[in-house]
C-alpha cells in the first residue's frame, strides 16, 4: 500500500485538475470571506450587503481573531463540493481510462490500490486545508494592518481544533464522491449526483422538514451536510446570524463529530467490498 501511496501522491501532484478544484475553493474563500465584506466595509452605509450591520462588526469578521471562520465557513457546502469532484476524479478517473486494469496486472492488489489512492486523497485534502487558512490569515493581516486593527489570533488549539474539523468535513465528502465513482465505474455521474445532492437536494430536505414535517427533524440531522455544518459552526463558534449558507447548529459538535467519522468509516467499508468482490471493467 505504500508504494500505491507514494505512487498516488505523485499524480496528484501532476495533475492539473486537482490544483484547479483546489485554486477554485481557494478563490471561493477569498471572496465571499474577504473581497465581498470588505468592499461593503469600505462603501459603508451605500452598500446593501451592510445594511443593518455596525461597520466595526464587519470588520471585526475580517480580522485574525475570525479567521477560523473565514477559512473553514464554506467546507459544508461550496468547497465540500469540490472535494467531492476530486474523490471522484481521482478514483473514477482510473475506470474511465482503463489503467486500473493494468496496475492490478502488477504487484498491488485491488485494496492496496483503493486504499494508496485513499491515503493521498487525505493527504491532498489536508494540503488544501493548509493553503486556505495560509491564505486567509494573510488577508486578514494585510485588512488588520491596513484598517489598524487587532491582531490577536485564536489561540493554537483552537486553530488545531478548527482545522481538523474542516479537513473531516472535506474528507467526508472527498469519501463520498470516491465510492459513487467505484459504484459507477466512472466520473461524470457520481460528480452530477453528488454534486446536486450538496448544492440541492440536501437543502431542499432541510427546508421542507423544518417549515412542514417537523416530525421528520430527526432524519434531516442526520444528513452528512447537516452534520457537517454542525461540526464547523462548533468548532469555530460562530454566531448564527453572521454564518454562511450550510453552517447551522443542527447538532452538537460531538455528534456532528462522530456522525461524519461514521460516514466516513461507511464509505470507506462501501468502496473496499464493492472493488473487492466485482469486477473493474
Amino acid at each position: 500500500m505504500l508504494g500505491s501511496y507514494r505512487a498516488e501522491l505523485i499524480k496528484l501532484r501532476k495533475r492539473s485538475a486537482v490544483w484547479v478544484l483546489f485554486g477554485a475553493g481557494l478563490v471561493l474563500s477569498l471572496i465571499f470571506g474577504y473581497v465581498l465584506p470588505y468592499v461593503g466595509y469600505l462603501t459603508g452605509d451605500d452598500n446593501p450587503q451592510t445594511n443593518g450591520i455596525p461597520r466595526a462588526e464587519v470588520l471585526r469578521g475580517l480580522l485574525p481573531e475570525r479567521v477560523l471562520d473565514n477559512t473553514i465557513g464554506g467546507f459544508p457546502v461550496f468547497a465540500g463540493a469540490l472535494a467531492l469532484v476530486l474523490g471522484a476524479i481521482v478514483v473514477g478517473g482510473e475506470y474511465t481510462w482503463g489503467t486500473l486494469k493494468t496496475v492490478l496486472t502488477q504487484r498491488p492488489g485491488r485494496i492496496s490500490v483503493l486504499g494508496g489512492q485513499f491515503l493521498g486523497l487525505f493527504t491532498m485534502v489536508a494540503v488544501w486545508v493548509l493553503g486556505i487558512f495560509v491564505a486567509c490569515a494573510l488577508c486578514s493581516v494585510g485588512i488588520a494592518a491596513a484598517e489598524g486593527g487587532s491582531m490577536a489570533w485564536p489561540g493554537v488549539l483552537e486553530i488545531v481544533e478548527a482545522l481538523a474539523g474542516g479537513w473531516l468535513v472535506l474528507t467526508m465528502w472527498c469519501l463520498a464522491g470516491a465510492v459513487l465513482a467505484v459504484a459507477f465505474r466512472n466520473v461524470a455521474l457520481p460528480i452530477g449526483l453528488g454534486v446536486v445532492w450538496i448544492l440541492g437536494i440536501e437543502t431542499l430536505l432541510a427546508g421542507v422538514v423544518s417549515s412542514l414535517l417537523p416530525d421528520l427533524e430527526v432524519l434531516s440531522d442526520a444528513l452528512p451536510g447537516a452534520n457537517a455544518g454542525a461540526l464547523v459552526f462548533s468548532v469555530t463558534g460562530m454566531v448564527a446570524a453572521d454564518a454562511p449558507p450550510g453552517v447551522r447548529d443542527a447538532v452538537g459538535g460531538g455528534r456532528a463529530l462522530a456522525t461524519l467519522a461514521a460516514y466516513s468509516l461507511v464509505f470507506v467499508g462501501l468502496a473496499m467490498f464493492t472493488t473487492r468482490r466485482r469486477d473493474v471493467v
